[in-house]
């Protein structure tokens, strides 16, 4: 992990240490998004990528406002999966023409507020899209919707697969041609598609892959539909290392095959506004999760440290958001970072269950009460990914610094 620096062997964020960022916060547990790890990773990755593809942040990934507000400017659209998101991304910065709403469940008075915004709906279902339809008539207002295919392919290697086979998520892309025939014979403004396979992948040649065939889905739909096409979602899926033995995503061989799709694309259908939409990858490694150690213990030949958040804040470090196996997240002992003495060491959180293991078999610096335990990694899925009223301990503080 070495996207912080640290002063006198204490890890800092943009300038700030983890004990001043305490005093800041008025408490531990607390999570720290680093801004200028965040604008960092996102003009890395334009620099990389081909200048003509567009950079769209999926909020769910992250949604503290401050966050989003910080982000907007710097990219060019802001991707929603609920009304309360879509609230967050309408008061950032963002043209709300560069907002679109996905999600297998969006409901009526979601759909209505991304009308009345002019937000592009995503269509994931025939009643959906007649349920826009029929808003879109009651109101007087053209909706603008895209079509999100549930694609005939998979993205391999990927954490957590969203297309392929049979999905809550889109519409197969058999059938797709009958909605976009229902689309040309409504009102409604139709933007494009959006074609999103899976996440959390390290593997460049399973992305550039996944990349090739929704070219060509994009291609052959809007081949056997005559229809034009204004935007062009491709998905995400670049991953971050969470785990040992994983490493940074190689962009270089993802961006000169994109380039080359990209001409093809635009050589057959004119000028499209293709985007990448990734939220992970952009602010899962500029935040920290940082406890409080209250208490240590041994018990039968295992050193217990107590600290005072757990699963509750922080479920993926946990190992229960979607882990087969457990493994730990990056962990470290944030006001002894240069310490290099380790003990084997269980690092738990203070809920009454034995699933509140923040690191399991870990090797850290001598603990004692009152250190400051960090957990990496933890600007994407944590905090809004937790059940924090699980048992009723007290809630975490979020600080963009």
């Amino acid at each position: 992990m070495d996207q912080f620096d640290s002063n006198d062997g204490e890890l800092m964020l943009n300038g700030m240490t983890l004990s001043s960022l305490k005093l800041r916060a008025g408490q531990t547990p607390y999570y720290a998004y680093d801004r200028s790890v965040i604008n960092k990773t996102i003009q890395q990755f334009r620099a990389q990528m081909p200048a003509r593809l567009k950079l769209h942040y999926a909020i769910k990934a992250n949604p503290m406002p401050a966050l989003v507000d910080f982000i907007a400017p710097l990219v060019d659209g802001l991707d929603v999966a609920s009304g309360n998101e879509l609230n967050v991304a309408l008061n950032s910065s963002i043209d709300t023409r560069m907002i679109s709403f996905a999600g297998p469940g969006k409901r009526p008075k979601e759909l209505a507020m991304a009308i009345a915004s002019g937000t592009t709906i995503n269509l994931e279902s025939f009643t959906e899209l007649n349920r826009v339809i029929s808003l879109s008539e009651k109101f007087g207002i053209t909706a603008n919707v895209a079509v999100r295919v549930n694609p005939d392919f998979e993205l391999k290697s990927s954490g957590m697969k969203m297309g392929g086979g049979s999905q809550q998520f889109g519409i197969d892309a058999e059938n797709v041609p009958l909605l976009l025939e229902k689309i040309k014979s409504s009102n409604l403004d139709y933007q494009g598609l959006h074609i999103f396979t899976g996440s959390q992948n390290l593997n460049p040649e399973s992305i550039q892959q996944a990349h090739k065939n929704t070219f060509e889905l994009a291609t052959r739909l809007s081949e056997q539909t005559q229809t034009s096409i204004k935007k062009l979602n491709i998905g995400g899926g670049l991953g971050i290392p969470y785990f040992p033995g994983e490493k940074r995503l190689e962009l270089n061989s993802i961006a000169e095959a994109l380039e080359q799709h990209i001409n093809q694309f635009e050589k057959q259908f004119g000028s499209c506004h293709i985007a990448m939409e990734l939220g992970r990858f952009l602010v899962g490694e500029a935040g920290v999760y940082v406890t409080e150690i209250t208490d240590i213990k041994e018990s039968r030949g295992t050193l217990f440290v107590i600290i005072d958040g757990g699963l509750h804040h922080h479920l993926s470090a946990s190992g229960n958001f979607g882990q087969v196996i457990r493994k730990n997240y990056p962990v470290a002992v944030g006001n002894k970072m240069s310490d290099d003495n380790l003990f084997t060491t269980q690092v738990v959180g203070p809920l009454c269950t034995p699933l509140d293991i923040l690191a399991n078999k870990y090797s850290l610096p001598e603990c004692d009460i009152g250190d400051l335990i960090v957990i990496y990694q933890s600007g994407a899925y944590g905090y809004s990914a937790s059940p924090r009223d699980f048992l009723n301990h007290p809630q975490p503080i979020e600080m963009l610094v």
